[in-house]
């Protein structure tokens, strides 16, 4: 079942807190884009996946935000509430680790930046952190299945980013950065048989989900953590359009972007003030950047041809 996220006071946050202490067990501090995120937890399987998925960070830093893991009887299964003035949220009874990371990421996201002013963007859009739930090609760019499936024959000269991109400005053009240990997660086997081998049986979770090194797939020389930003490309999948490839408008890109969530459903905070600054932002980046709708109803080598022509390489 999907979870929903309930805010909480700081008052909430100390009684939970208190009722939670005893049963921590291990305490890891992570860099992740530029913050300090700790996890506390008791359970040993879910403190090591996180430590290979995130980069380490000294535990003399201060954390920003805090993330407790636990089971907790008095609250329904997949419980997430968080307290947005301490940045701190608790998770009961989450089996799912990809749910886990991706509500890391999103705490990140609601950690304002310290940089006062960007040269491009005005004070409070250069404060916003804006994950997307995307994956980036150096070039090219697309989900799981569209990268994945093809990633070990592309040209060398493709290289992957990480699962969840924060896109940013630099001086001259807009980048992506990661903040993801070079870990996919997905039913390896189920999906991609030619990938059965990658995981021991024993590791997969009850629900056929297992934790990989994408090294493994596609070579630790390919794996960037920051790259400029050509375009934007949507994947669909619509049968009845025609079209392929299609260039959308800057208004006809914010609404289809906006209208979904800016494909992330892992937002902590859906509220007004953080509607406008998502909005500042997104405007900034589409003023910057093209956005691409392409349509996914070939194989998954037509699709890659398609997001490659958009970038203008050839299609091998």
């Amino acid at each position: 079942m999907p979870y929903t996220v309930t805010l909480i006071s700081p008052e909430k946050k100390e009684e939970l807190i208190r009722n939670c202490a005893p049963r921590i067990r291990y305490e890891i501090k992570s860099g992740i884009f530029g913050c300090c995120i700790k996890l506390l937890s008791d359970n040993r399987a879910l403190a090591e996946t996180w430590q290979e998925n995130f980069f380490s960070i000294s535990p003399d830093i201060r954390s920003h935000g805090r993330l407790y893991v636990l089971p907790e009887t008095t609250y329904p299964e997949n419980t997430v509430l968080f307290d947005p003035y301490t940045k701190t949220v608790f998770l009961f009874n989450v089996s799912y680790y990809g749910w886990v990371k991706s509500i890391a990421l999103g705490l990140c996201g609601d950690i304002p930046r310290r940089r006062s002013r960007d040269r491009f963007g005005s004070r409070r859009l250069c404060r916003y952190r804006g994950p997307w739930h995307l994956r980036c090609r150096d070039f090219g760019c697309g989900k799981d299945h569209a990268d994945l499936r093809h990633a070990p024959r592309s040209p060398g000269s493709d290289r992957l980013g990480r699962l969840v991109l924060y896109p940013g400005f630099r001086p001259r053009d807009p980048c992506v950065r990661v903040g993801e240990e070079l870990l996919h997660r997905q039913d390896l086997s189920a999906v991609w048989k030619e990938y059965e081998g990658l995981v021991a049986a024993e590791e997969y979770d009850a629900d056929g989900r297992a934790v990989a090194d994408i090294r493994w797939v596609v070579g630790k020389g390919r794996l960037l953590p920051l790259t400029t930003l050509a375009a934007i490309v949507i994947l669909k999948r619509d049968p009845a359009d025609a079209r392929i490839v299609t260039q959308l408008e800057r208004n006809e890109a914010s609404a289809l972007i906006t209208g979904n969530r800016y494909f992330n459903p892992h937002l902590l905070v859906k509220d007004e003030r953080k509607g406008i600054l998502r909005a500042q932002y997104l405007a900034a980046l589409l003023d910057r950047i093209p956005c691409f709708l392409v349509n996914t109803t070939g194989t998954p080598v037509d699709t890659q041809k398609a997001i490659r022509s958009v970038v203008g390489l050839p299609g091998t």
